[in-house]
């Protein structure tokens, strides 16, 4: 078991950069992916971005170019740097950690992008 604790997220102009944090309550090292994930509204929950415990990493084409996943370990954390900010990546940003046969959600964090 595992909880997650997202931060981070704010209110930010178009062409604007972000870093979404997700702090875990232990060691991560043996997770084996975590990914952050969106929500907007009225919207389904999509995959932003995911990380394996070995280091790979899949986006969305939506922001392959723009988003950067990573993971520290000896911080248990796993992060979202987010650049070039568009006006639909507004939602709320949970990040998941994939255990062997389930899944862990933080409550997320609110990501608005606006002029």
């Amino acid at each position: 078991q595992v909880q997650l604790v997202e931060s981070g997220g704010g209110l930010v102009q178009p062409g604007g950069s972000l870093t979404l944090s997700c702090a875990a309550s232990r060691s991560i090292f043996s997770i084996s992916a975590m990914g952050w994930y969106r929500q907007a509204p009225g919207k389904e929950r999509e995959l932003v971005a995911r990380i394996t415990r070995g280091g790979s990493t899949n986006y969305a084409d939506s922001v392959k170019g723009r988003f950067t996943i990573s993971r520290d370990n000896a911080k248990n954390t796993l992060y979202l740097q987010m650049n070039s900010l568009k006006p639909e990546d507004t939602a709320v940003y949970y990040c998941r950690a994939d255990m062997t046969t389930l899944y862990y959600w933080g409550r997320g964090t609110q990501v608005t992008v606006s002029s």
